[in-house]
């Protein structure tokens, strides 16, 4: 799956950091938080960028307002965006605290981490002294940060370039049952393992996993598109188009992250795990569509979306009748 809006324009992020004397951090960034995790993973940037925990970090609203101009939070490119962004604001305000305590100490080995700062061997401040220092010397605490994909171009029209910065990988094995006389089918067991480079958040990247994936089967088996014969569509609201519920999940459902750093240059090496997992839910139709064809001599040709109908026609059409 590849990672990157291929609209290169919007492959592009900024941040505002402030940080206050008390040591507590405020982040604004173009991102948009939709349950998916961003601003928990943005969150341990900063954390990690300080040295500090994450219970002195604060994320605002998205507001174009502080951040003008953000790109959509689509593509799965929210962290690998907003993440860099934050990190380049991050580092502008450590770079000046560490160039001030450089200066007040003649040391320039500056180190920031467990909540302080350590400057050489012999001094050691914690994070808020380290900053009320910088403040006392009227050392600017705010920065934005910007942020560019790189080593990306992409002309739709001559379809030339190099659309995507960098791709994730998944692989998924499904067992599934279906009922002959009716064409009902269960997911019984699915095993997978996707690629996520080196995980900011292993929790949040296997629950987006588990749920893309999820999404993926209700898309292929059961979301299906009905229109009358004047155009209008009927499948249009939950009572009509159904969609997958916590029921839908195989009983056994085992996910694993391939956790080895991403090649290409992103935030910490990580990998984007929003949308990519979903195509793991094709192993789903695969699974139903060899399950018909066991059912007779003939190949059944399955059609997605694989609801019970076309489950039951398609062995129908594997038994020759």
């Amino acid at each position: 799956f590849g990672i990157s809006f291929t609209l290169t324009h919007l492959n592009q992020a900024g941040a505002l950091v402030h940080v206050y004397q008390d040591g507590s951090i405020q982040i604004n960034h173009g991102g948009t938080e939709m349950g998916q995790g961003l601003f928990q993973k943005v969150a341990q940037v900063a954390a990690s960028r300080f040295g500090v925990g994450m219970d002195q970090i604060k994320i605002t609203a998205t507001d174009t307002g502080k951040v003008p101009n953000t790109s959509a939070t689509a593509a799965s490119s929210g962290t690998d965006l907003n993440g860099m962004a934050v990190q380049a604001a991050c580092d502008t305000i450590r770079d000046r605290i560490a160039a001030h305590l450089a200066g007040v100490y003649r040391n320039d080995d500056i180190h920031f981490g467990d909540g302080c700062v350590s400057i050489g061997h012999d001094h050691r401040l914690s994070f808020v002294e380290a900053v009320q220092s910088a403040y006392a010397a009227r050392v600017s605490l705010s920065a934005t940060g910007f942020y560019k994909t790189p080593d990306i171009a992409w002309d739709r029209i001559a379809g030339k370039g190099q659309p995507f910065f960098y791709f994730a990988y998944g692989a998924a094995c499904t067992e599934v049952v279906i009922d002959t006389a009716t064409g009902e089918n269960r997911i019984l067991r699915s095993d997978i393992l996707h690629d996520a480079g080196a995980s900011l958040n292993p929790a949040l990247d296997i629950g987006q996993v588990e749920g893309g994936f999820v999404q993926g089967a209700g898309w292929l088996t059961t979301e299906e598109l009905v229109w009358d014969d004047h155009g209008r569509l009927r499948t249009h609201a939950p009572a009509t188009y159904k969609i997958p519920a916590c029921s839908d999940r195989p009983p056994i459902f085992n996910v694993a992250l391939w956790d080895q750093p991403n090649p290409a240059r992103t935030i910490y090496r990580s990998k984007a795990v929003g949308e990519p997992p979903f195509m793991l839910g094709i192993s789903v139709l695969m699974a139903l569509s060899d399950a018909c064809a066991a059912c007779g001599p003939h190949y059944p040709d399955l059609q997605a979306p694989a609801t019970a109908e076309a489950v039951l026609a398609a062995i129908d059409r594997a038994r020759g009748s």
